[in-house]
C-alpha cells in the first residue's frame, strides 16, 4: 500500500521554488519517524516491535538520502528546471503489515521504476543456534539470486561482495555478533548477472535469554540510483567549478594583457605641444555588463616622431584571452607603422593584411587619426568604423566617412581617407560601437543622437577629462551586450 508519510505528495511536479518546502517537509516526517522509532525501542523483547523498529529505521535512512539529494539539487538546480523526477521519488510503496514471527521474511519496498532513487528494499535473519538463514523475496532479487538457490550464510555473503568491500562487510558483522553493535554500512556486490550495485544494511543482533547473540537480522537497502545520481551531481559540480576557475583565470589574463597594452594615462593628456593648437585627450574603457569578458577594444594616443599626434580607437570581435591577444598584435603593428610615417588609409590597408595572415582569424572595426598640430588639419580613416563625432560652439555633426570596409573582411581591401580642419575650442567624441549599440535595431541611431544630445554640456568641460566624465555618466551604466571604448579629444586654445 502507498506509505502514509507521502500522501501528500502533488499531483504536479512542483516548480523549482518548491525545493525548499520539500527538504522542511522531508525533516518534519523524520523527526515524527524518529518518535515513532523511539517508541517501539521501549519493548525490545517484542518482536511486533523490532520488526516495526527496522521498518522506522529504513524511513530514516531513506529520509536522510532523500534531504541529502534535494540539498544538492537546491544547490545546483538550473533556472527554469523542474524537480519533477525527484518529486516522484517519494511515490515508494511500502508493506506496512506485521510479521507474527520475527523470523519470517519481511518485504518493505514495490518494484523500482527505472532510474528510482528510492530502491527495493529486502531482509534477512541469520539463526546462529539452528543455522537457518531467511531472506525475503526483494532480497532475492537485489543480489541476482534464483529463489531455487537460497538464501546466503553469512559465510557466503563475501563470495558476492567487492574484494575491497569485503573487509566492511566482515566488520559489521563481527560488530554486531560479537560486541552486540548495530549494523549500519554500506558495500557493493556483482551480482550474478554480472551487474555491480551497492547495498546498504542496516540491522541488530538477537540476544537469548542468557544475554548471548542468537540470531542477527538486517534489512539491506540497493541504494545504487542514489549514489550514482549523488556522484552525477558531483561530478557535475566540479566541472561547473573547473568552469568557473577556468574563466576566472581567462578573464585575469586579459585584464593583465589589456592593462598592459591600453595607454598607461589617466586623466587629461596634452600632445602636438609644437603646434598653435595642442591636443587634450582622455579615453575611457566600459567593460560588457552581460558577459564581464574583456575583450579586443582599445583606444590610443600616440605623440609622432615628426610632431603630428597618432589618434586611434578600434574593435576585435570576440572576447577573452584571444581577442584581447589579437588586439594587442594589432595596435603594436598600428603603433609601429604610425611612428614610420604611413598615412591612416594605407595603415588600415596594411592591418587588414596582418589580420588576414593571423593565426586566430578575426573581424575589428578600427578608425584612425593623425594630427597636424601646425596645419591644424585632421586626417583619418576608417574600416567599418563609427565616424569621429564633431562638437563645434556646443553643437556635434558626424564627420562624413571616407570609404572603408571592415578589417579581415576582404583580402587587399582599399581604404579612403578624409581631411578635416579644426579650431581652437573644437572637440572630438571618437568611440567604439560598443557604446551606442543596444539589443534592439535602432539602438544605434538611438544612442548616436543621445550622444550628440551631450554638446551643450561638452561644451561646458573644462578639460578632455570632463568631456569623457560627461559621456560615461550618460552610458556607464547601461547593460550593453558588447564593450566600448571612448576617447575625448579637445583642441585647446
Amino acid at each position: 500500500m502507498p506509505s502514509p508519510l507521502f500522501a501528500d505528495r502533488p499531483a504536479q511536479p512542483p516548480e523549482p521554488g518548491a525545493v525548499d518546502a520539500l527538504i522542511t517537509q522531508t525533516r518534519r516526517l523524520r523527526g515524527e519517524v524518529d518518535a515513532v522509532r523511539r517508541d517501539a525501542a521501549a519493548d525490545e523483547d517484542d518482536p511486533q516491535q523490532r520488526w516495526q523498529r527496522a521498518l522506522c529505521d529504513l524511513a530514516v535512512h531513506q529520509l536522510d538520502d532523500l534531504g541529502a539529494h534535494l540539498g544538492q539539487l537546491r544547490a545546483g538546480v538550473p533556472a527554469g528546471a523542474t524537480v519533477g523526477d525527484e518529486a516522484e521519488e517519494l511515490d515508494v510503496a511500502v508493506d506496512t503489515s506485521l510479521p507474527t514471527d520475527p523470523g519470517t521474511a519481511y518485504g518493505v519496498a514495490a518494484p523500482p521504476r527505472t532510474g528510482s532513487l528510492l530502491s527495493r528494499v529486502g531482509s534477512a535473519e541469520w539463526n546462529l543456534l539452528t543455522d537457518e538463514v531467511s531472506w525475503s523475496e526483494e532480497l532475492f532479487q537485489i543480489f541476482g539470486r534464483p529463489r531455487e538457490s537460497g538464501p546466503m550464510s553469512l559465510d557466503e555473503m563475501p563470495t558476492m561482495v567487492f574484494a575491497e568491500d569485503q573487509p566492511v562487510l566482515q566488520g559489521l558483522v563481527t560488530d554486531c555478533l560479537i560486541d552486540g553493535k548495530p549494523i549500519d554500512g554500506e558495500f557493493r556486490i556483482v551480482r550474478t548477472d554480472g551487474r555491480v550495485r551497492t547495498v546498504h544494511m542496516t540491522g541488530e543482533p538477537v540476544l537469548d535469554t542468557d544475554g548471548c547473540t542468537a540470531s542477527m537480522w538486517a534489512v539491506l537497502r540497493d541504494v545504487s540510483e542514489l549514489r550514482r545520481s549523488e556522484r552525477a551531481v558531483r561530478e557535475s559540480r566540479d566541472s561547473l567549478e573547473r568552469s568557473r576557475h577556468i574563466e576566472i583565470t581567462e578573464r585575469r589574463v586579459a585584464v593583465e594583457l589589456q592593462e598592459a597594452v591600453l595607454p598607461p594615462w589617466r586623466g587629461s593628456l596634452r600632445f602636438a605641444h609644437d603646434g598653435p593648437a595642442p591636443l587634450d585627450v582622455a579615453a575611457h574603457y566600459l567593460p560588457a555588463a552581460s558577459t564581464g569578458l574583456i575583450g579586443g577594444d582599445w583606444y590610443d594616443a600616440l605623440a609622432l616622431p615628426d610632431g603630428d599626434a597618432l589618434l586611434t580607437v578600434g574593435d576585435l570581435t570576440g572576447h577573452g584571452v584571444a581577442a584581447t591577444s589579437s588586439m594587442a598584435m594589432l595596435l603594436g603593428a598600428l603603433r609601429g607603422m604610425a611612428v614610420a610615417g604611413i598615412r591612416p588609409a594605407a595603415l588600415l590597408g596594411h592591418l587588414n593584411q596582418l589580420l588576414e595572415t593571423s593565426v586566430q582569424p578575426a573581424l575589428g572595426s578600427a578608425m584612425c587619426c593623425r594630427y597636424d598640430p601646425v596645419a591644424q588639419t585632421l586626417a583619418w580613416a576608417q574600416a567599418g568604423h563609427p565616424a569621429p563625432l564633431l562638437f563645434r560652439d556646443g553643437t556635434g555633426h558626424a564627420l562624413r566617412r571616407p570609404e572603408g570596409v571592415l578589417l579581415g573582411a576582404t583580402a587587399g581591401a582599399v581604404y579612403g581617407e578624409a581631411e578635416t580642419r579644426l579650431v581652437p575650442g573644437d572637440l572630438l567624441v571618437l568611440h567604439t560601437d560598443g557604446l551606442t549599440r543596444g539589443s534592439a535595431a535602432d539602438d544605434d541611431d538611438t544612442g548616436a543622437r543621445r550622444l550628440l544630445a551631450l554638446g551643450p554640456r561638452l561644451a561646458e568641460a573644462r578639460d578632455a577629462q570632463d568631456g569623457v566624465r560627461a559621456v560615461v555618466e550618460e552610458f556607464g551604466e547601461e547593460s550593453r551586450e558588447d564593450d566600448a571604448c571612448v576617447m575625448v579629444v579637445r583642441v585647446t586654445r
